[in-house]
């Protein structure tokens, strides 16, 4: 997926590639790559020091918002944490951050302390809230009385002006979509599944925060982190009906991709039908562009194109650096996307 702009992160690409390899990139020469084995004749401490970098945090940023000093946000990654279960194989521990069926709740809640402090850089962290999501389009205006352990709200977008305060937003695919009033110091975090969109979550959560605020359009900044991108996300041709009906701008948001599998490529008799025509599934399958879907919602609220920032990641390309749904099939841990406002000590 095409990246609009670099996020800023905890760890620099040249901490994972190896700072000799990364050099000679960037000086265009061909470096030379030994294998594993040659690696650890050279530096036997180079698998303790690889399981050491895999376990460092990593919080993606946005770049101009790092100027506003009373705004804390950021965008998790899966490296570091506790959790084990979704890479046993792996021996440093992830950062799940939703609590699922399948991963302790102490462990979970051991990683949101790690995140939140690493977020903030305090350890008096502020209290998280996050939501029971429900791809709706119903949002909160957030106190004090909403934070806890546990969610206490069922919906999809939370909005706040006090300080002290982490919106979280959950994802493994969804979009997340972060915004900061620069003028009224208020924030606002949306999570966008498909069905969230349709139901305008991000349009409809600007508006209350006009009411809610009197925030203005010009005032905001919106960021739209992580999430499944067009090269990944299929989907039925039922959801391309609906959001027909709800937005003009619709039919740009899908495109039809070929099946780029190479075994039908060689061996396209093998996957021959006895289907009518139009029915078979050799065809091309349609895929929606979501972060475009929520970028053109932030336009239609009024928010200027360069107050818009889009990370760019696709989560079911990067299993790798992210948790999703679609790329693990369902068996996965969650994101957290957060916003806050920081609590300014009086001098």
């Amino acid at each position: 997926m095409r990246s609009h702009s670099n996020g800023l992160t905890a760890n620099s690409n040249e901490e994972f590639d190896g700072i000799g390899l990364a050099r000679a990139k960037r000086d265009g020469a061909n470096p030379v790559v030994l294998n594993d084995d040659d690696q650890r004749k050279l530096n036997p401490n180079r698998q303790r020091q690889n399981l050491k970098a895999q376990s460092r945090i990593e919080i993606v940023r946005v770049p101009a918002w790092l100027d506003l000093p009373w705004l804390v946000h950021g965008f998790s990654t899966r490296t570091g944490g506790e959790t084990t279960v979704y890479s046993p194989a792996q021996r440093a521990g992830e950062l799940n951050l939703g609590f699922t069926a399948s991963d302790p709740k102490k462990t979970v809640l051991a990683n949101r302390k790690v995140f939140v402090t690493a977020v903030t850089q305090n350890a008096e962290a502020p209290s998280l809230v996050t939501l029971k999501q429900i791809h709706s389009s119903v949002t909160y205006v957030i106190s004090k009385a909403d934070t806890g352990d546990e969610a206490k709200r069922k919906g999809d977008g939370m909005m706040t002006c006090k300080a002290d305060i982490l919106l979280g937003i959950q994802t493994a695919d969804c979009i997340p979509v972060l915004i900061a009033d620069r003028k009224k110091r208020a924030v606002a975090a949306f999570h966008a599944g498909w069905r969230g969109t349709l139901k305008r979550i991000v349009e409809n959560g600007i508006g209350r925060m006009r009411l809610e605020f009197g925030s203005r359009p010009e005032d905001l900044v919106a960021a739209i982190g992580p999430g499944i991108g067009a090269c990944c996300y299929a989907v039925g041709e039922e959801v391309r009906m609906e959001f027909e009906s709800q937005f003009r701008y619709a039919p740009k948001l899908f495109s039809e991709v070929y099946d780029t599998n190479p075994v039908k490529e060689k061996y396209p008799m093998l996957f021959l039908t006895a289907r009518a025509p139009g029915h078979s599934n050799l065809g091309p399958s349609l895929h929606l562009d979501l972060v475009e879907a929520n970028r053109r919602q932030l336009l239609d609220s009024g928010i200027n194109a360069e107050n818009i920032y889009v990370q760019g990641d696709c989560t079911s390309c990067r299993p790798d650096r992210y948790f999703s749904h679609r790329a693990e099939h369902g068996f996965t841990g969650r994101s957290l996307s957060v916003i806050g406002i920081r609590k300014i000590k009086k001098a």
